[in-house]
């Protein structure tokens, strides 16, 4: 794990003034896509962020989640991963050579996911939950572990309800048909959960920001031997992804209309872009011990972790 800040701290979230130097040699980042959304690299790309820098993307298809993203990255089928904090904290403990570049989105009071019900629906609180199904887009992800949290909090076994996984485009359709009880539109399919929300008929039970507080959601992650291989590549592509980040805060009705244009260009709809509420990351793509801490005292007090045997130090990567 040692291994892990001689190499990357280097490079990772320092110097945020954004004059990038240009990679010594042309290197293309292949990446794995999310419906109904942009990443901040995507974003990035988009705004001509990477020109002249000597770094490409290449969108190698679609990830049905983050387990999926990372499943990809430790075959080298795409150098770009992305994946919930615990579920790359499993990833990294199982022995894969992976280091978090930077937080994908955060969760806060405008960017969160949110735990939805029909209105007509007997559940009212997290207590309700027991015996109940729940949509999430996939299993060992994010809403996974903020569904057994939120359980655990209620004084309830985390096994009480029962997660289903379901695509985020179908998380509309299976709740209202009645197929799930509960349906969770997690903090990057905020355009899902828009559009939903104004078809009206639905009330939220609870978020994440309620479980959690405010926290980092995931990280972007690359392996370790491209960090090695490719040290100024990989610099540029995180800088340049924090710069986006920060635009996406400033500019968001350009950055809906940027997003409506790149999803009709990759055959999805558009109008969903309208719904963007933003990354819900910290300026400058910034990452804080908590973000990580949170996640591996839970691992740890389940027993995926050993105590001790990842530390923060490990996995964030702080301005030098």
């Amino acid at each position: 794990m040692k291994k892990h800040i001689a190499l990357f701290a280097a490079f990772a979230f320092v110097s945020l003034s954004f004059s990038t130097q240009a990679a010594p040699e042309n290197v293309t980042l292949r990446y794995l896509a999310s419906y109904g959304g942009l990443s901040a690299h995507e974003l990035a790309d988009a705004l001509g962020y990477f020109n002249g820098t000597g770094v490409s993307l290449e969108n190698k298809g679609y990830a049905s989640g983050g387990p999926e993203s990372l499943f990809a990255l430790a075959s080298g089928s795409v150098d770009i991963g992305s994946a919930a904090t615990p579920a790359v904290l499993n990833a990294i403990a199982s022995g894969n050579k992976f280091v978090a570049a930077y937080p994908t989105n955060g969760i806060d009071n405008t960017t969160k996911s949110i735990f939805y019900v029909r209105e007509d629906s007997p559940i009212k609180t997290v207590k309700d939950l027991a015996g109940k199904s729940v949509a999430i887009n996939t299993l060992g992800a994010h809403l996974d572990y903020t569904l057994r949290e939120a359980l655990r909090q209620a004084g309830l076994p985390p096994n009480a309800a029962r997660p289903v996984a379901v695509p985020g485009p179908q998380l509309e359709q299976v709740l209202r048909s009645g197929q799930v009880d509960v349906a969770a539109f997690g903090y990057w399919q905020t355009t899902f959960e828009g559009v939903a929300r104004s078809h009206g008929g639905l009330r939220p039970v609870f978020n994440d920001t309620d479980v959690l507080g405010e926290i980092a959601g995931g990280f972007t992650v690359l392996r370790e031997d491209f960090v090695a291989t490719h040290p100024q590549a990989a610099k540029i592509f995180v800088q340049q992804s924090a710069r986006a980040l920060d635009y996406a805060r400033e500019h968001p009705q350009e950055v809906r209309a940027l997003m409506a244009k790149e999803l009709k260009a990759r055959g999805e709809n558009p109008d969903v872009a309208q719904y963007f509420s933003g990354y819900g990351v910290r300026p400058g793509g910034q990452a804080q011990d908590r973000d990580v801490q949170y996640w591996i005292d839970i691992l740890e007090r389940d027993g995926a972790l050993a105590k001790g045997q990842i530390q923060v130090t490990n996995v964030l990567f702080h301005a030098q």
